[in-house]
């Protein structure tokens, strides 16, 4: 069946609300920035009245366009419009790389935000977070919306600002840590977020399948002795690999074999590793996962006494993540480094199911094509393909394959070399750390100059710095994926990026707040050890001096706003949203940022005359050319390297070069790669076969395959567990905002349900009422609730004989409601307000604890299911059973132990505070902590 290009179906879908906002446009051009700002006011006023946000779309859509023209210089093209309609239907937009995404987030952000509730805006890390709110946010402000940012590290008080802001731009991993956080919180004075309303995921592709098969958690310490893995360490570096243990590289997984079990056994002189009570068998087998399936600079680097790990598919450092189940902990012993305690799961969220509880979710992306069925599958997302605004004229040439991993080498440095002659800029793309610094060897041995871009953090501050000059004549940069990097390659180099970061080096220095190490180096009158100008780039990044005249007028401008924002006075985030907001065309009264903005624009003119030039001999030479050194794990990844050449119509031209040794065809290749191994002796003549290159692409969807039926898995078990949180937080959420009446109605539904579950435990209905043991009833009642000590057995047995096992409920139902109203005046009659304050604080720690625990239970549940498939049993359905059962368990437990806690409650004034302090469940200085 033929299939048409999906890029024209979309475009035909579009293209009459086009057509209609383009229409708009010389009447919205009239407008002054006033009329302008007064049109989001006047929308707000219509969604009030009742019109919907579809209605709005052209006029909303106009106005963006428009103001994005003023603010910023940069007119939405109509494939950026199409993109716009896409993410406001709820739909992910594939466009190509250097098709302006972040410029279309603007579009559907501003007309989802007019309701009121709240746009977020997501992004992969915090430096391209902070970006958008200071680039693309200056729209939203001059039209009159408030915009937030969300950044690592910030004060409680300023994300409540941030998410209560119109448009927030926050990374996946702050605004789900902040879910959870939220759902731990103790009173309302500390929840941070409100409702969700929509979703805008910048790179979703990244997020939402890449980062899937990790899960957010928050972790509390356990103690556990670190002894054992600095032993378990020693023991794996003495172990040999296929005598002692076998390593299953695909699964990730280590098996020992009968000589390991028995040299660990006589090491440790124990008779059992599996033990329950040591569990030696675990520590070994994560001791021998850290030597041979963690590798330094590859999955993690070490900096100071910290193992920091890097994903694998952005290549960047993921400060403060560890790895669980003991598996960070072995690592660390591996290196040397101090082994921290071993943490316990407190609260845990998947992106996918955090994602999913928005109303209406978004996306965008450069390659979403290959995954269009996972995202319809699990998310109920649609792709639709934006078409390019002028057509892609780069050319893929054919992988080139080589027997052994040297002949790759060889070739990959040859080409590198070749290009630079010519005077091409190159960029190579690697897939670890260390696979970057090899290429950087050889580089060095040539004598050719590069720049390298990887997780190691002295390059991460540094990269929009490096990617902007990787257009430049003759550049070479080596970076590690080129996923969600953010700033475009602009060939000849980015004038605009470069004046913006001469601008920089000269304000900052002036108008920052000095850290405190820097102030203790300035007392001592020795600026020279600090490092001089922190904010100082690397030589040789500017085009061109600056003249005499525009040197000066960069001096006084940053005079001016020493003058004006006051010496050194500055938060660093603040000055950079300045500066941001300098280098636009935003309407401003500031003569600081006037000033600074025209010789911004002075010194981009003059780098623009030798970038300009430079752009048109790059060009004649055929534009960017970038070296693909691995297949990645997904072709996703492979294709957003192809990307970044020939973007908006340019030239350029990209080649992959392999080996039979790469990682990827050793572990899926199988066996028809490894006959061609044999095959071919040569090591450094490259093999050209269609068969050959087809047997590669296989392998890569088999790898696709087998990681979309992982993340697929953990989606149908952490379904289960989903719903469940959903209840519990709910529960919660209700709990800890409800009012004195709502929290009284919740106890008296918890007295009825825990007599019920009292009752059902001690009567057996088939029996007769003459046999009903009713004295163990009354007895069990007195333990529960002491204001059941005056009722007796021959209170209750005529009442059971004359009307059966519901008589019996509903009389003591309604004595254990009239307990709990005793109670309430005995408390209140101590202080006002304190029963609620009680309560609250019983239903949130018994909840709190008992799901965590719920969370150990549930993760043992999945592990052991596993094996019933031995059994002809399918392990998900017996999950969802034995899960269900723990749950109902858990909140019935929860109900039992808040109510008890609450009969029991006896308020005592502490002598040094004239206050009433809460003593009951759950706590130190709390005698009457007695479970049921």
């Amino acid at each position: 069946m033929l299939k048409g290009d999906p890029s024209e179906k979309t475009k035909k879908r579009y293209q009459a609300r086009v057509d209609a906002v383009n229409a708009l446009g010389a009447r919205t051009k009239a407008l002054s920035d006033d009329e302008l700002r007064a049109k989001t006011e006047e929308f707000r006023e219509r969604l009030r009245r009742g019109e919907s946000e579809d209605d709005l779309l052209v006029e909303a859509f106009a106005v963006v366009r428009e103001a994005a023209d003023r603010v910023l210089g940069l007119r939405p093209f109509d494939v950026q419009l199409i993109g716009g309609m896409i993410l406001h239907e709820g739909q992910i937009a594939e466009m190509r790389t250097g098709e302006g995404k972040t410029l279309v987030s603007a579009l559907p952000a501003y007309l989802n935000a007019l309701s009121g509730k709240g746009v977020h805006v997501v992004t992969v890390n915090d430096y391209l977070a902070r970006r958008d709110a200071e680039w693309i946010g200056q729209i939203h402000k001059f039209l009159g919306m408030t915009c937030g940012l969300i950044q690592a590290g910030m004060a409680e008080e300023e994300r409540r600002v941030g998410y209560g802001s119109d448009v927030t731009y926050v990374t996946n991993s702050e605004l789900g840590f902040d879910y959870l956080r939220d759902n731990l919180a103790q009173n309302t004075g500390e929840l941070v977020q409100r409702d969700f309303n929509f979703c805008i995921i910048d790179e979703v592709d990244s997020i939402l399948i890449d980062e899937a098969r990790t899960p957010l958690i928050i972790s509390g310490v356990a103690d556990k002795p670190s002894e054992r893995y600095i032993q378990a360490a020693k023991i794996a570096d003495a172990f040999e690999k296929d005598y002692h243990y076998k390593v299953d590289e695909k699964q990730k997984s280590v098996l020992l074999s009968e000589e390991g079990y028995e040299a660990a056994e006589d090491l440790l002189q124990v008779t059992d590793l599996y033990d329950p009570r040591t569990q030696w068998a675990l520590y070994i087998i994560n001791a021998i996962k850290a030597k041979e399936l963690q590798k330094r600079d590859v999955n993690y680097i070490v900096r100071g006494q910290e193992i920091i790990i890097v994903d694998e598919f952005s290549g960047r450092t993921m400060q403060g993540r560890r790895w669980s189940d003991g598996l960070h902990q072995a690592v660390e012993a591996k290196e040397g480094v101090t082994i921290q305690n071993e943490t316990v799961t407190i609260a845990s969220v998947t992106y996918q199911a955090f994602f999913k509880s928005y109303p209406k979710l978004g996306g965008m992306t450069g390659t979403a094509e290959t995954e269009i069925t996972e995202f319809s599958n699990i998310y109920e997302l649609e792709v639709a393909v934006v078409p390019t605004n002028r057509p892609v004229s780069r050319e893929d040439s054919t992988d080139v394959v080589f027997r052994s991993e040297t002949g790759k080498w060889n070739a990959v440095r040859k080409e590198i070399s070749r290009m630079h002659k010519k005077g091409r800029p190159v960029l190579v793309g690697t897939t670890s750390v260390e696979r970057s610094e090899q290429i950087a060897e050889l580089l060095d041995e040539d004598g050719i100059p590069y720049e390298l871009l990887n997780a190691k953090p002295e390059n991460v501050e540094r990269e929009s710095e490096i990617v902007a000059q990787s257009g430049r004549k003759g550049a070479v940069t080596i970076a590690t994926n080129m996923a969600g990097r953010g700033t475009d390659i602009l060939l000849g180099g980015n004038a605009e990026f470069m004046a913006r970061l001469r601008v920089r080096e000269s304000l900052m220095q002036r108008v920052v707040m000095p850290e405190d190490g820097e102030i203790a180096f300035e007392k001592k009158g020795n600026l020279a050890k600090s490092g001089g100008n922190k904010w100082a780039v690397k030589e040789g990044l500017y085009p061109c001096e600056l003249s005499a005249e525009t040197a000066k007028m960069l001096g006084e401008a940053v005079d001016t706003a020493c003058s004006v924002w006051g010496d050194r006075s500055l938060e660093a985030l603040d000055a950079e949203e300045r500066l941001s907001f300098a280098c636009e065309k935003g309407p401003s009264e500031d003569e600081a940022i006037l000033a600074l903005r025209k010789v911004f624009n002075a010194i981009e003119a003059e780098y623009k005359v030798y970038t300009s030039a430079e752009k048109k001999e790059v060009l004649g030479l055929g534009g960017l050319h970038v070296v693909g050194t691995e297949r990645h794990e997904s072709r996703r990844v492979d294709n957003q390297l192809r990307g970044r050449s020939g973007r908006q119509g340019d030239p350029g031209s990209t080649r992959y070069f392999l080996s039979l040794e790469d990682n990827l065809f050793r572990i899926f290749g199988g066996d028809r790669i490894q006959a061609l191994m044999s095959a071919f002796r040569v090591e450094d003549m490259p093999i050209e076969s269609g068969m050959l290159t087809n047997s590669l692409d296989e392998a890569q969807k088999k790898v696709e395959r087998y990681f979309y039926d992982i993340r697929k898995q953990l989606f149908d078990y952490d379904a289960v567990l989903n719903s469940q949180r959903e209840k519990v937080y709910f529960e919660r959420r209700r709990a800890l905002t409800a009012s004195r009446e709502q929290l009284q109605e919740q106890m008296l539904e918890y007295a009825e349900l825990t007599i019920d579950d009292i009752v059902n435990a001690n009567i057996d209905t088939s029996e007769p009422v003459s046999e009903w043991p009713l004295e163990g009833l009354v007895g069990k009642l007195r333990q529960y609730c002491y204001y059941f000590g005056e009722i007796d057995e021959s209170d209750i047995r005529p009442i059971a004989e004359k009307g059966g096992v519901n008589a019996l409920r509903n009389f003591l139902v309604k004595k254990g409601q009239d307990a709990y109203m005793t109670k309430c005046g005995e408390v209140e009659a101590t202080e006002a307000g304190l029963m609620m304050e009680a309560e609250r604080f019983f239903i949130l720690s018994q909840t709190d604890n008992l799901w965590k625990q719920h969370l150990q239970a549930i993760k043992f549940v999945q592990q052991a299911v596993g094996l019933r498939g031995y059994a002809q049993k399918d392990p998900l359905i017996e999950y969802k059973l034995e899960g269900f059962n723990l749950y109902t368990e858990m909140m019935a437990q929860i109900r039992r132990n808040v109510i008890y806690s609450v009969y029991m409650f006896q308020p005592q004034r502490l002598e040094q505070k004239e206050e009433a302090e809460l003593v009951g469940a759950g706590g130190d200085q709390k005698p009457n902590s007695r479970k049921k």
